[in-house]
C-alpha cells in the first residue's frame, strides 16, 4: 500500500486517462511534486470501457490541434515509457446516406484542408474499397481520414501513469477523496479515507464523480451520466487488424476492429440518463450496467443494414457503461472561478480517449503558466453559470445532447430541452409578436419574428432557411426606418471603488480615463496580446464604471477581471446582468422616435457617438448610450427590470407611424457582418491580437499608460501581422449562386490556394448576398499597404462548391461611415 504524503503541491483526483494525462504533462513540464489519487484501480471508472476511437478532425482548429497532439503522443509513448498505448493509425471512413449529410462531409473536407489535415471525398464505391464489408446501395458518398486511429484505453492509462511516475509523481490506488478542503476562497488540500493531504492545487479529473465532488465546495461542473452501449462480435471473415474505423452517422453507429470481430456502438437519438451525480454507487470499479437490448435495437438494426455480415455472427459481449455528458457536448477544462487553485478536467462526452492527450497537456500548461496557453474557449469551465449545475436541468439536457452526437450539425442548431430558464421582462410581448426564440446562457432570445399565422420554428438546412425572408425584412426596416431589439441578455457589470480607474486602465486596452457619461470600446487582453473579451466601458462617476459584454461571457469576464485587478487597489466588480433590461433602438429614425418619449437633447452636439446619459422615458430613469452594433444611428437603453415593460411599450407606441419593427439576433448578426464589426468567440479569441484583427485603434498605444498585453501588441505592430481579418461578400457567377448561404467555417481560396477560413457568415439583406468575415493568411506577412490581401481572385468553398467572393479590409456597408458621422469608429 502506497504511503500518502502529508503534503503535495498538486493533487489530482481520478486515475482515468484524463487524470493520468494531466499528471504525465505536469511532470513533463518540470513539476514533480504531484500526487494522483484513484478510488479504485487505474482506468476502473469510465476509461476502461471506452471504445478507444481517436478521430482527428474537430469543429475548431484548437480542438483539432488537441486531438492531433493526442495521436502523436500515443504513437511515441512506448518508446518513452516502455508500455504500449495500443495506438494504431488505421484511418477512418465516414459515410453519408443523405444529401444533407454529404453536404456536411464536403464542408468537413474543406475544414480539413484549412487545418492542413489529409481528407479525401469518396464515392460509395471508393468507400467500399476502404471498407470491404460495407453495404453501399443507399449511400451518397463519404470521406476518408487516413490519420484516424484507435487506442487501448487501459494500456494508454497505464503508459501515461508510468510516464508520470518516472518523473517523480506518486500514484496511489484505492484512496477515496471524500472532500475538497478550502479556506479563504482557495483550495488547501483534500480529505481522503486515509487522511488529509495539504495541497496548493487540486485537479478534479474524477469523471462522472466530478460534479458531486465539486458541488461540495460550491463549484459548478455541469455533467450528468448517460448509459452508453456497444457490443463486441465474434470473429468475422474479412475483418483484419488494419480495418479502418467506420462511422455511419445517419444510422447513429460506429464500427471498429477488435480481435477479428467488430465493436458496434453508437449514439441513439434519445439517450438514457443514468442516476444523478450524487447517487453513483460506491464502489463502482470495472462495472457495467444491465443489458438493454430494446434500447440498443435502433443501433443494431442500423448496423445490420450497413454491415450485412453481422447477420451471420454471434455477439461476444454487450457493454453498457455510463459516461458523463455536458449541456453543450463539449468537455470541461480549467480553473474554477469560485475557488482559486481548483482545476477541472471532466465531462468528455465519449471523446475522452481522443482528447485526453491534448486536454491533459492544455490543463497542465494552464496550471503551470497560470492561464491557458492556447484558445480553450469552447471547453473553458467559465462558459457555464451555476444554474446549469442543476441536476434536473442536466438530466433533461443530456438526453438530447448524446442524441445529437451523430445528428447533422446544423450551424444554428438550438437545443430544445431544459428550456425556458431565463426570460426578459418583455418576453411575453415578443412571444405575442411571433418570435422564434433561441437560447444563450439560459436566456430566451428572439432570433427573428415570423409573420402572423406562420410557425416560428426553424426549418434547418444548409442553404437559405425558412426564417431568412423574415430576418431580411427586419434588416431592411432597421436600415430604412427603425427597429427595436431586446438585448437584455447582455452581460452587465459595475466596477466601483476609489481605484476603479487605475484598475481598469491596467485591465483594458483602451483609455478609460474619460469624462463622466462617456463610453469607450475596449479589449481585455492576455499577456500574449490575445483577446479574453471585448466590451464597452461607460464612466458613471469618479469611482464607478458600467461595463457591457456579450451574453455568453458573464462568468468568464468577472473571473478574468477579479484575477487581474492589481493588488492593493480599491476596486470591486458587481454583476448586475439580471437586474437590468436592454433595448437596442437602431435605425435612421431612432432619434426621431426617441425624441417623442424624452425631453433630453439628442442632437449630435449634446449627444455625440459614445455619449451615455440618464434620461427620463415613460416615467423611468433610463441610461441611453449612443452606440451601434448594426452600423446605424442608434441607442442602447438600459433600464431596471421593474420599468422595462413600460419603456418597451412606450417605444412601440411612439414609433408606430415611423415603421418600427421588432427585430432579432439573426438580423443583428447579418448587419454587424455587413459593417465588419467583430465578435468575441468568433473573430476575437485568445490567439488573435488587435493588430491582425484591425482593432489596434482600441489600444492606448499613443499614451505612456501601461496595460495588460501592451508589450505583445507593440511587438505585433512592429513585426506586422501574418494574417488579416477581411470582410467578404459572395459575388454570384450565375443565378444558382444568388442564394448561396454562408454560416462561418467555409474555406477561403485566393488564386486557387487556400488562405483561411470564414469566421462568421450570414445573409446580408442590404448587400443582397452572403456576407461574412474571414482570415487571410499571407505567407510573407501583411505589408503596410496590405497589397497581398487586396489583390488576387477570391473564392469561397461552400459545401464543395466554389463561389466568387469580393474581399475588403473595410466595411461592405457604408464604408465611409456617413451613417454614423460625425463620430465614427474606423477599423485601421
Amino acid at each position: 500500500m502506497t504511503t500518502l504524503p502529508a503534503r503535495a503541491r498538486i493533487v489530482i483526483i481520478g486515475g482515468g486517462v484524463v487524470g493520468t494525462s494531466v499528471a504525465y504533462h505536469l511532470t513533463r513540464g518540470g513539476e514533480a511534486d504531484v500526487v494522483l489519487l484513484e478510488q479504485g484501480e487505474l482506468s476502473c471508472g469510465t476509461t476502461w470501457h471506452a471504445a478507444g476511437l481517436v478521430g482527428q478532425l474537430r469543429a475548431t482548429q484548437s480542438g483539432t490541434t488537441l486531438v492531433q497532439y493526442s495521436a502523436s503522443l500515443y504513437e511515441q509513448l512506448e518508446d518513452e515509457v516502455g508500455l504500449s498505448s495500443g495506438f494504431k493509425r488505421c484511418g477512418g471512413v465516414t459515410v453519408a446516406r443523405t444529401a444533407d449529410r454529404m453536404e456536411q462531409l464536403r464542408r468537413t473536407a474543406a475544414t480539413a484542408q484549412a487545418y492542413d489535415l489529409e481528407c479525401q471525398l469518396l464515392t460509395p464505391e471508393q468507400a467500399r474499397d476502404h471498407y470491404p464489408l460495407l453495404e453501399i446501395d443507399d449511400l451518397v458518398g463519404g470521406i476518408w481520414l487516413p490519420g484516424d486511429g484507435t487506442a487501448n484505453p487501459t494500456d494508454l492509462t497505464q503508459a501515461l501513469a508510468r510516464g508520470a511516475r518516472m518523473r517523480g509523481a506518486k500514484v496511489a490506488e484505492h484512496v477515496r477523496v471524500t472532500d475538497i478542503l478550502v479556506a479563504g476562497g482557495a483550495v488547501t488540500g483534500v480529505r481522503t479515507d486515509r487522511g488529509d493531504i495539504e495541497a496548493d492545487i487540486v485537479v478534479n479529473c474524477a469523471g462522472q464523480w466530478a460534479h458531486h465532488l465539486a458541488a461540495k465546495i460550491g463549484v459548478a461542473v455541469p455533467l450528468h451520466s448517460a448509459e452508453h452501449f456497444y457490443v463486441v462480435t465474434d470473429q468475422i471473415e474479412g475483418v483484419r487488424p488494419d480495418l479502418p474505423i467506420l462511422r455511419d452517422p445517419d444510422g447513429y453507429t460506429y464500427f471498429k476492429e477488435e480481435v477479428g470481430g467488430l465493436v458496434v456502438g453508437g449514439f441513439e437519438p434519445e439517450a438514457k440518463p443514468w442516476v444523478s451525480p450524487d447517487q453513483i454507487p460506491y464502489p463502482f470499479e470495472f462495472q457495467l450496467l444491465g443489458e438493454d437490448w430494446d434500447h440498443f435495437a435502433i443501433l443494431m438494426d442500423s448496423a445490420l443494414e450497413r454491415i450485412p455480415a453481422l447477420r451471420e455472427v454471434g455477439i461476444r459481449k454487450f457493454y453498457n457503461g455510463p459516461e458523463s455528458f455536458t449541456p453543450d457536448n463539449q468537455f470541461i477544462l480549467g480553473e474554477a472561478p469560485a475557488v482559486r487553485g481548483f482545476f477541472v478536467g471532466a465531462g468528455f462526452n465519449s471523446v475522452g480517449i481522443a482528447s485526453a492527450g491534448g486536454a491533459g497537456r492544455a490543463l497542465a500548461e494552464w496550471i503551470l503558466e497560470g492561464e491557458p496557453t492556447i484558445d480553450l474557449l469552447a471547453v473553458d469551465i467559465r462558459r457555464f453559470a451555476p444554474f446549469q449545475n442543476d441536476v434536473s436541468y442536466l438530466r433533461e439536457r443530456v438526453t438530447e445532447v448524446l442524441g445529437l452526437h451523430y445528428a447533422v450539425p446544423w450551424p444554428n442548431r438550438e437545443y430544445d430541452t431544459a428550456r425556458p430558464l431565463r426570460q426578459s421582462p418583455v418576453h411575453d410581448r415578443l412571444a405575442q409578436a411571433n418570435a422564434g426564440f433561441g437560447s444563450k446562457m439560459g436566456w430566451e432570445r428572439a432570433n427573428f419574428f415570423a409573420p402572423a399565422g406562420q410557425d416560428p420554428a426553424i426549418e434547418y438546412a444548409w442553404g437559405r432557411q425558412n426564417w431568412m425572408p423574415w430576418s431580411a425584412a427586419e434588416q431592411r426596416a432597421c436600415r430604412k426606418d427603425v427597429a427595436i431589439f431586446d438585448q437584455t441578455s447582455f452581460s452587465k457589470y459595475v466596477v466601483h471603488g476609489v481605484d476603479a480607474e487605475a484598475a481598469l486602465q491596467w485591465i483594458c486596452s483602451n483609455d478609460v480615463a474619460v469624462a463622466n457619461d462617456e463610453t469607450v470600446y475596449t479589449a481585455l487582453l492576455n499577456e500574449r496580446g490575445g483577446y479574453e473579451s471585448d466590451l464597452t466601458v461607460t464612466r458613471i462617476s469618479a469611482d464607478q464604471y458600467f461595463l457591457v459584454a456579450s451574453s455568453a461571457t458573464t462568468e468568464r469576464d468577472q473571473d478574468w477581471i477579479r484575477r487581474h485587478l492589481p493588488a492593493g487597489l480599491d476596486a470591486q466588480i458587481r454583476d448586475v446582468t439580471s437586474t437590468m433590461s436592454v433595448f437596442g433602438l437602431m435605425g435612421p429614425r431612432s432619434r426621431e422616435l426617441l425624441s417623442r418619449v424624452t425631453d433630453a437633447d439628442l442632437g449630435d452636439d449634446a449627444f455625440p457617438f459614445g455619449a451615455s446619459h440618464e434620461v427620463e422615458l415613460a416615467g423611468a430613469t433610463v441610461r441611453a448610450t449612443r452606440i451601434t452594433y448594426v452600423g446605424e444611428l442608434g441607442w442602447e437603453l438600459y433600464v431596471l427590470n421593474d420599468n422595462a415593460l413600460a419603456v418597451y411599450d412606450a417605444l412601440k407606441v411612439a414609433g408606430a407611424d415611423l415603421g418600427i419593427v421588432d427585430a432579432g439576433y439573426y438580423a443583428i448578426e447579418a448587419m454587424r457582418l455587413e459593417k465588419g464589426y467583430r465578435a468575441f468567440g468568433r473573430e476575437l479569441t485568445p490567439e488573435v491580437d488587435p493588430v491582425e484583427a484591425g482593432l489596434s485603434f482600441a489600444c492606448k498605444l499613443s499614451t505612456p499608460i501601461d496595460f495588460l498585453g501592451r508589450h505583445a501588441v507593440e511587438k505585433a505592430k512592429t513585426a506586422g501581422p501574418s494574417r488579416r481579418l477581411v470582410s467578404f461578400a459572395i459575388v454570384p457567377d450565375s443565378s444558382d449562386d444568388a442564394d448561396v448561404m454562408v454560416w462561418g467555417g467555409e474555406l477561403l481560396v485566393r488564386d486557387g490556394v487556400a488562405v483561411g477560413q470564414a469566421t462568421s457568415g450570414a445573409w446580408g439583406a442590404t448587400i443582397g448576398a452572403g456576407v461574412g468575415l474571414a482570415w487571410v493568411n499571407a505567407p510573407d506577412g501583411v505589408t503596410a499597404d496590405a497589397a497581398y490581401v487586396r489583390s488576387g481572385d477570391y473564392t469561397l468553398d461552400v459545401g464543395g462548391r466554389r463561389v466568387s467572393a469580393r474581399v475588403t479590409l473595410g466595411s461592405l456597408y457604408d464604408p465611409s461611415g456617413e451613417k454614423l458621422r460625425p463620430a465614427e469608429d474606423v477599423y485601421d
